[in-house]
């Protein structure tokens, strides 16, 4: 019964529902912080988010959200996850 009650309040306060995703649409990649990514993104932490982060330095400017995948740690099945939140600039 305890557990149903928590599961309930959570709901209620929208605990556990994933990350909140911008209002104004999807985040760009290309102007992201890591922290912005590792919030609005599914199955990305700091950590992830911190490696979009230096790809995009070591490389320069996504054009593609495929482009994603080619970043440690995430791959196709992420990529997809989360296509719909986020943006690569006008070269999306």
């Amino acid at each position: 019964m305890k557990l149903l009650r928590t599961l309930m309040l959570a709901g209620l306060l929208g605990l556990g529902a994933g990350p909140a995703q911008a209002e104004s649409g999807p985040l760009d990649l290309n102007k992201a912080s890591a922290e912005q990514l590792a919030d609005a993104l599914y199955g990305v932490g700091l950590t992830k988010a911190q490696a979009i982060v230096a790809w995009r330095a070591e490389h320069g400017p996504f054009t593609s959200i495929d482009q994603l995948a080619e970043v440690k740690g995430i791959g196709p099945a992420l990529v997809e996850r989360n296509r719909d939140r986020v943006i690569a600039g006008s070269g999306q």
